[in-house]
């Protein structure tokens, strides 16, 4: 049954929008989207035409879901037993055509994906997926289950990301790359097979991080990637030669938890 229009809201009259839906004010939906029980549309979202927005999906204020996309259906994951999971995007992020996201799974209970995001045509966020603010993902990157995207993470067009993997905040992937193992923050990876092949310098200076800042991760690049040691000898020169800036402090944390990881579900480090 189609939910009467009100507060501003805006339904084409071939959609289908169920009772139990919360739309805010503001809210546009398009021809023939199928809005389910259990959703939530924050104020002035723009919903195009022939989307199907899944049972417990939340979707923040001033988001964007274009034409054909699939927000929040089942996980494609066999240990699935319909229990009760949700998908949540934050405000202001914008999914493009034809892209799937899903729900999650008992395992962690939701998919996320934070404010401020671009996913953009045919882009999959599989099940227990959290993905930060300000990340970007270009046509076609597909993701298994378990994946963690961290803030202002840039993917290339047809990245493919194996389950449990983990990539760091203001890292960049380029086009056509797959990903089986963690990506530390701050770098650019490229080639085949995926190598680490700098430090995100531009990117970083875009986000106003200081001369300073930018000369310490530089160094621990080198420590990291380019100077023959192994990670456990990089960490040590690395906390011996550099000072314990915030970005070194966060780089260091992610590689040894990347490390604890390995040891369980995670993929291991990309080096």
């Amino acid at each position: 049954m189609s939910q009467p229009e009100s507060h501003g809201t805006t339904i084409h009259p071939t959609a289908i929008v169920d009772a139990r839906a919360f739309l805010g004010p503001g809210v546009t939906i398009g021809p023939y989207t199928i809005v389910e029980a259990g959703v939530s549309v924050g104020e002035n979202t723009r919903i195009g035409s022939h989307a199907l927005i899944g049972a417990h999906t939340a979707i923040g204020r001033d988001c964007q879901i274009h034409h054909g996309a699939v927000v929040g259906t089942i996980p494609q994951d066999l240990k699935f037993k319909g229990e009760h999971s949700t998908l949540e995007i934050g405000e202001r992020t914008v999914i493009r055509e034809f892209a799937t996201l899903n729900r999650g799974t008992k395992a962690l209970g939701k998919t996320l994906v934070g404010r401020d995001c671009l996913l953009m045509a045919y882009v999959h966020v599989a099940h227990d997926c959290v993905i930060g603010n300000h990340v970007i993902l270009s046509n076609g990157t597909q993701m298994g289950g378990h994946v963690e995207i961290e803030d202002y993470t840039i993917a290339g067009g047809l990245v493919a990301i194996h389950q449990f993997v983990r990539i760091g905040a203001h890292a960049m992937i380029s086009g056509g790359s797959k990903v089986s193992k963690d990506i530390c923050p701050y770098i650019k990876v490229a080639r085949d097979p995926l190598k680490p092949a700098s430090l995100n310098t531009v990117g970083l200076r875009r986000r106003g991080f200081s001369p300073e800042s930018l000369h310490a991760l530089k160094h621990a690049y080198r420590l990291l990637f380019r100077s023959g040691h192994n990670v456990t000898q990089a960490i040590e020169a690395i906390e011996k030669e550099i000072a314990s800036t915030p970005e070194i402090l966060y780089l260091l944390r992610f590689i040894q938890e990347s490390a604890r990881r390995s040891r369980g579900r995670g993929r291991g480090l990309l080096a």
